[in-house]
């Protein structure tokens, strides 16, 4: 998988949080920010695509629901 470099901004407490978070966590090494970083957002993503399906589907009935996910 290819990289690429984010720069960002985040307040004094943020940084502060994260890297006690990671270090608790037995981290603190080259690339533990950036790995803890694209876990972050990944899980972001994820919640909002459940979030956006959920809205979706909230006016299908049982049956609607069950033909779109190919359930019988």
């Amino acid at each position: 998988m290819s990289t690429v470099r984010w720069n960002i901004a985040v307040s004094s407490e943020v940084d502060q949080s994260v890297r006690m978070f990671i270090t608790a966590q037995g981290g603190g090494r080259k690339g533990d920010l950036s790995r803890f970083i694209e876990e972050a957002v990944r899980a972001y993503l994820f919640e909002r695509a459940v979030e956006q399906a959920k809205a979706s589907a909230a006016d299908l009935d049982e049956a609607e629901l069950n033909d779109l996910i190919g359930r019988p």
